[in-house]
């Protein structure tokens, strides 16, 4: 059988309060596998646990109680981290956070650098890092002069230059405007489909999920929903108790069928839209 990348075992977790006074649980006996090769999308309004959930495929939280493996690699080992780390790298909101050098070559070659690689091996996996993302005519530019979704796929290729099995993406297109995230996202799936790297990517952009192999939606440090995109959208009441949307395009589709149109649930695209309301002879 099969054994997943990631997987969480009744995992919660407590942020601990000032002077020792309680605390917050943000995650609440998660339960949950990611597979090598998957792209798994989160959702979940601000506070849901989702970050935390991030954080704790890469062992930057552990759990405070449960268990988290990647690689059959058990987080809570302090032993384990620096290989854990190899496997699983994370991108976060912000780019600026995570560009260190002058150029953006120097910044890719940074991690690989620490790994302690070979000057010629990171020269070439900078090369096919950059090529990757879709950067390498940048590579002698420095970082602060490029554009929100250069500097994130920037950030994404010093990630994939340690040749990680998972990306962990935490909103990484939060700071962006559309054409960065459209940028950010078709970066994205395109290591995952070409590339085959697992991507657990975090966000609050219904739009960015539709390309997902599965959706996971959070909600007060639960996974209280899961399935494909279609099935997650097609609960469109459920995602607004959640307090979320669902895709501009899902809802249109919803809104048509309650006045009678005939036209099933869970249309994610424009061209699903355009092929139900006007089917070619």
């Amino acid at each position: 059988m099969k054994q997943p990348l990631v997987r969480f075992t009744n995992v919660s977790f407590t942020y601990a309060r000032a002077q020792g006074r309680g605390g917050w649980q943000a995650l609440r006996d998660v339960n949950l596998e990611v597979f090598e090769h998957e792209f798994v999308a989160v959702l979940g309004r601000n506070g849901s646990g989702k970050s935390t959930l991030a954080k704790h495929v890469n062992a930057l939280l552990t759990p405070t109680s449960g268990q988290v493996l990647v690689a059959g690699l058990d987080t809570s080992v302090p032993e384990n981290v620096w290989e854990i780390r190899q496997k699983v790298g994370m991108v976060f909101q912000n780019p600026d956070n995570q560009l260190v050098a002058t150029t953006v070559e120097e910044d890719v070659a940074f991690g690989p650098e620490n790994l302690g690689i070979p000057p010629a091996e990171i020269q070439r996996r900078v090369t096919e890092a950059l090529e990757a993302v879709g950067m390498l005519q940048y590579r002698l530019h420095p970082p602060h002069r490029l554009s929100g979704g250069q500097k994130q796929r920037v950030a994404i290729a010093g990630i994939v230059s340690m040749r990680p099995k998972c990306i962990v993406l935490d909103e990484p297109t939060a700071m962006l405007d559309p054409a960065g995230r459209r940028e950010v996202m078709e970066t994205i799936h395109r290591l995952n489909k070409e590339e085959g790297i697992t991507v657990l990517h975090i966000t609050h952009h219904m739009d960015e999920v539709i390309g997902a192999d599965r959706v996971l939606v959070m909600d007060q440090g639960r996974i209280v929903l899961e399935g494909t995109p279609r099935e997650v959208f097609s609960q469109g009441e459920l995602l607004r108790e959640l307090h979320l949307d669902v895709p501009q395009i899902t809802d249109l589709a919803q809104r048509l069928a309650s006045r009678g149109v005939s036209i099933p649930s869970g249309i994610l695209t424009v061209n699903e839209m355009v092929m139900h309301l006007c089917p070619s002879d």
